[in-house]
């Protein structure tokens, strides 16, 4: 995995801060259009998460999950809640991780009946090759006070319903189209969409089981199933995110059909003194950058440097109240520090931390304009 964070959502409030207890002083990151993550480590572990809540529900988990990849640019995309279970051999407090998310709720409706037309998204094999050895592992539960749940892999089937029934029509449909459904929920599909349109970004989604939609959902919740299930699902989503956080990146150059490395993507022609480079390329893909010598910065550390004094200038202007230049400043120094000291230069770090001021000072265009400027100028040392 890369050095950029992982992002872990939830819908619901109890399981975000589930999750949120197991992160080390996690610091607020504000996305310019108003949605709040928190940022930290894994207390005890080294894994960077990006925790957010999307709510309720296949829709509000799509938007939001695509901006979460859009600003952090994860590692990965694990998204940890409750479901109810849809077979008798899981246990109220299992963990089921998703092989397969089914969006059971298209179709057509005609003469004779409606007609399923479903979607379905199946987890990368590497982020399931992950997702079994930790379950093999076992060291996933040693924090939990009760008995180790078991770990199910399986489909899960998202809609836009709330199953607590074994009879209704809704129930009949899922037992006839999706038998092999472990668990039933409202949002993997949602989120599963927004990481296929990412480049297959990797995505697990795990759930605890609190019910088993049967019509004792509230019986199950007044026995703080709930409460254990949303722990189950948290400890296991946190030490998935350490374990691939722990995975080494494996980098090669690409091969052609004769196994000869083939040239790199990248291009970069550098001119000395009076000489003036053009774009040497028989097919251009991508964007293209053309920096002169006196135009903006090409080094990081000056163009940071530059940003912190742009950064005071809005200040004494009174575009940035006190609060937020001390923490934009406090990023700013971060990134500084992150550059001067990693060797290879940990750019998903300082990437983050430019991100981080762009989402504090977001309600300053020109400022945020900057900040997006430096950041894909420190994406380019990758």
């Amino acid at each position: 995995m890369s050095g950029n964070p992982i992002v872990v959502l939830t819908a619901l409030d109890v399981e975000y801060e589930s999750v949120r207890t197991k992160l080390d002083k996690p610091r607020l990151y504000r996305h310019p259009q108003g949605t709040r993550f928190e940022v930290g480590r894994l207390a005890h572990g080294r894994a960077r998460i990006a925790l957010g809540l999307v709510g309720k529900g296949n829709q509000s988990a799509a938007v939001l999950a695509e901006r979460a990849i859009n600003e952090f640019s994860p590692a990965a995309l694990l998204f940890a809640g409750v479901a109810g279970a849809l077979h008798s051999d899981i246990a109220l407090g299992d963990v089921v991780v998703a092989t397969h998310i089914y969006a059971f709720h298209g179709g057509t409706s005609e003469d004779d009946g409606f007609k399923s037309r479903p979607r379905v998204w199946e987890v990368s094999h590497g982020a399931d090759q992950v997702a079994r050895h930790v379950a093999r592992n076992r060291a996933w539960a040693d924090e939990l006070d009760d008995q180790e749940p078991t770990v199910h892999f399986g489909p899960i089937a998202a809609g836009e319903i709330v199953l607590n029934s074994t009879t209704s029509p809704h129930a009949h449909w899922i037992r006839q189209n999706y038998n092999d459904a472990r668990a039933i929920e409202m949002e993997g599909a949602g989120v599963a969409q927004a990481a296929h349109l990412n480049r297959s970004l990797p995505v697990v989604v795990i759930r605890g089981v609190s019910d088993h939609a049967d019509g004792t959902k509230e019986t199950t919740d007044r026995e703080h199933w709930q409460a254990r299930a949303v722990a189950n699902a948290a400890a296991f989503t946190t030490a998935l995110a350490e374990t691939l956080s722990a995975e080494e990146p494996q980098q090669r150059e690409p091969a052609d059909p004769k196994g000869t490395p083939m040239m790199s993507d990248t291009i970069r022609n550098v001119a000395k003194d009076n000489a003036r480079v053009v774009v040497q390329a028989g097919h251009v893909h991508g964007g293209i950058r053309v920096s002169g010598e006196h135009g903006p910065p090409t080094d990081p550390a000056t163009a940071i440097a530059e940003l912190a004094l742009r950064l005071r200038q809005a200040r004494t202007a009174g575009h940035l109240d006190e609060d937020t230049y001390r923490a934009a400043e406090a990023e700013l120094a971060a990134a500084r520090e992150t550059l001067q000291t990693t060797d290879p230069q940990d750019v998903g770090a300082v990437t983050l931390a430019l991100k981080k001021v762009r989402g504090l000072v977001g309600d300053v265009a020109a400022l945020s304009a900057e900040v997006a400027s430096v950041i894909a100028l420190v994406q380019g040392l990758s």
